[in-house]
């Protein structure tokens, strides 16, 4: 009797404690749900807010810092068009430091503005084929070919805006920078560019390469032997064999 009083207790006291953590989860599950919605109702409130805090933000930095808007002028006027038969033979790109300054001196703190610009240009250099006409081409009797070649020039000497760009810029307290320092710069910076080129001995190399070029392509051509000349060695210069007087024996 005894022992079943005890095991009917034991089942009630499980009954119970298994009611009391359905309950408890029930409860969680509850709070949770209500938690969520909670949640969700705030964010959709407050996403407005938080919309609208962002989109000021914006407005703000694009007044700080605007965008340039680029708006180019439908029409196109078309100048001038020529044709090109130029043999580029020689690519340079160079890189040089320009500092450019204005105001400088005891006051240059108050009114002085200085800039350096990392300036980044392309030379491009090689014989201009349009200036090769019929006299400067002849093939003597064994076959030889001879050219004159026209001398090298500078086809592209400019900037690449892509890459240059101006490292760091002091302004005095009183100034607010001269307009045209940048512009100058760019100027300045394309001919030193150009002297550079030069200076390395550009047009030597680029007439260099466009005889190895044209030498290649008339040997391929079946021309086993080419000369490059020049104008002081051309036939119709050459100097005509004076005549000599033949006597004749009386009979």
């Amino acid at each position: 009797m005894d022992t079943r009083t005890n095991q009917l207790g034991y089942n009630s006291a499980m009954q119970k404690r298994t009611a009391v953590w359905i309950t408890i989860v029930v409860i969680v599950l509850v709070i949770g749900m209500v938690g969520y919605a909670i949640v969700s109702g705030f964010r959709a409130i407050t996403a407005p807010v938080s919309e609208l805090r962002h989109d000021i933000g914006t407005q703000i930095a694009r007044i700080v810092n605007p965008t340039p808007t680029i708006i180019p002028d439908p029409v196109t006027i078309v100048r001038e068009v020529r044709s090109l038969a130029r043999l580029e033979t020689i690519h340079y790109s160079l890189e040089k430091i320009i500092v450019a300054e204005t105001g400088q001196g005891p006051f240059g703190f108050l009114f002085g503005d200085r800039l350096l610009l990392v300036a980044h240009g392309n030379v491009i250099a090689g014989v201009d084929m349009d200036k090769i006409d019929l006299d400067s081409i002849w093939i003597d009797e064994l076959g030889r070919v001879y050219i004159v070649l026209p001398e090298a020039e500078i086809f592209v000497a400019a900037l690449d805006n892509d890459k240059s760009y101006i490292y760091d810029r002091e302004k005095g307290f009183f100034t607010r920078g001269d307009v045209n320092l940048e512009t100058a710069a760019r100027q300045a910076a394309e001919e030193e560019i150009l002297r550079a080129a030069l200076d390395d001995n550009i047009l030597e190399q680029a007439s260099i390469n466009a005889e190895n070029y044209l030498y290649s392509f008339l040997h391929a051509l079946g021309f086993s032997d080419v000369i490059f000349t020049d104008e002081a060695n051309h036939p119709s210069t050459a100097p005509s064999p004076t005549p000599t007087a033949q006597s004749t024996a009386a009979p």
